[in-house]
């Protein structure tokens, strides 16, 4: 929104492009167009009042001001929507869209989906059309906005070209790289989801050694949680109780401070898996009999 100092600026800039255009214009029209003009961005009119002087031969008005103001908002034109729009109907394409294009589709989608490509096209224009409209009476900004779908290569693409039109800048674009694992996950990540999973992946002894260890634990964890269970039904001294306890917390934590070890090498891609084991883990501690 602009200042009050700024209208009264835009105001002497309307009058001075009319008189450019051979028009005479009222300081009172000139403070109404500002007015109306507002809600937009200063850079935006500027460059629409600029396009009008060089571009129109007839009278300066407010609809030719803001028709070059919309045109320069970022907003893709009907076709070049649609064809957003379509890429986004593949779920595992990840498409960079607008609210309005977002919302097309929606419209556009169940008849696309019943195989009326020209149907679809047809209520997706006439929706974007619309909802653009809309938007641009309410002097809304552009927002592109991330559609993620499940295909990491197309994430990768979406972003990355996203940043080359300029419809994200380069420091969003590397945290949105960072935020959603795309960068390399390199052979520690990939061998870990090999040894989880059961693909054969060659993996760094380190990690390797890690996770075998973790298994192991769980194995004789659940073996000797099952001897304590049937020890704490036969007759025991307390020393004898407080020693399985403390023995059991002890084991217990070892296996955790390896699993939390195991979790950050991973470096989240497997957070899933990890969780799972973690919870088994935690589940066996909580076992143990009570003295």
């Amino acid at each position: 929104m602009l200042s009050s100092d700024q209208k009264a600026e835009l105001a002497m800039a309307i009058v001075a492009t009319a008189e450019v255009l051979g028009q005479l214009m009222s300081a009172k029209a000139a403070e109404m167009i500002a007015e109306d003009l507002a809600e937009h961005p200063a850079e935006l009119i500027g460059n629409a009042l600029r396009a009008c002087r060089r571009e129109l031969t007839g009278k300066l008005t407010l609809a030719a001001i803001l028709q070059r103001v919309h045109g320069a908002d970022g907003r893709p034109e009907p076709n070049e929507a649609w064809a957003i729009a379509m890429q986004s109907m593949d779920e595992a394409e990840t498409v960079l869209m607008t609210p309005e294009i977002q919302k097309a589709a929606a419209a556009a989608a169940p008849i696309y989906q019943a195989g009326d490509k020209v149907g679809a096209r047809m209520a997706f224009i006439s929706a974007y059309e619309r909802f653009t409209f809309a938007a641009r009476q309410t002097a809304q900004p552009l927002e592109w906005q991330l559609s993620l779908g499940h295909d990491e290569v197309s994430r990768t693409r979406a972003i990355q070209e996203a940043r080359v039109l300029g419809r994200l800048p380069a420091p969003a674009a590397t945290l949105l790289l960072a935020h959603h694992n795309l960068e390399p996950a390199g052979a520690g990540g990939r061998a870990i989801a090999g040894l989880l999973t059961g693909d054969t992946v060659q993996a760094p002894a380190a990690i390797r050694g890690r996770l075998a260890a973790i298994r192991s634990g769980l194995e004789s964890l659940s073996r000797e949680r099952a001897q304590e269970r049937r020890a704490a039904g036969m007759d025991m001294t307390d020393e004898q109780r407080t020693t399985l306890r403390e023995r059991g917390e002890a084991r217990s934590a070892q296996l955790l401070e390896g699993l939390l070890t195991a979790q950050a090498q991973a470096d989240q891609l497997l957070a899933g898996e990890i969780t799972e084991i973690t919870e088994r883990a935690i589940r066996s501690a909580q076992e143990v009999p009570n003295a």
